[in-house]
């Protein structure tokens, strides 16, 4: 049998190969085998990266939000915040309450005073807080069962 040589289907495959990867030097971007490495190499980063920036960003917010809140108050934290929070059932996330804190530091201020005044004031009453947040107007909390 003779001989083949696979040149024009060789060429053919490794350009489709080639033709993917854009951004790359040297044998990253020359060589087949190293161009498919490297490809793998990429699409994990970037797999890897997708969570990290996540993480990365909740970091920020948090750190945006325990800023803001310490200018004012040096007692005050953001646990403290996050906690009142929560047991007022306002779920606010912390991207908005980032925004909140860069956009306009004065109602940050309103929402955590308002917070800890009505949390500070039910505790010690004794009553158990059983109402759903409605809504917030001018940084005063309306709740059912008030």
């Amino acid at each position: 049998m003779t001989r083949t040589k696979r040149g024009y289907p060789a060429r053919r495959r490794r350009t489709k190969v080639r033709s993917f990867v854009s951004g790359f030097q040297g044998a990253h971007s020359k060589l087949t085998r190293t161009i498919s490495q490297q490809e793998i190499r990429a699409l994990d980063s970037a797999h890897r990266d997708r969570d990290r920036k996540k993480r990365d960003f909740r970091r920020l917010w948090i750190t945006r939000i325990n800023a803001a809140l310490r200018e004012e108050r040096v007692s005050y934290s953001y646990s403290r915040l996050i906690n009142d929070l929560y047991k007022k059932q306002l779920f606010l996330n912390r991207k908005i309450l980032a925004q909140i804190a860069i956009a306009n530091k004065n109602s940050i201020d309103i929402i955590s005073n308002e917070i800890v005044k009505r949390v500070d004031w039910k505790e010690s009453a004794g009553i158990k807080i059983n109402g759903v947040p409605r809504r917030i107007n001018s940084g005063r909390v309306e709740l059912d069962n008030w």
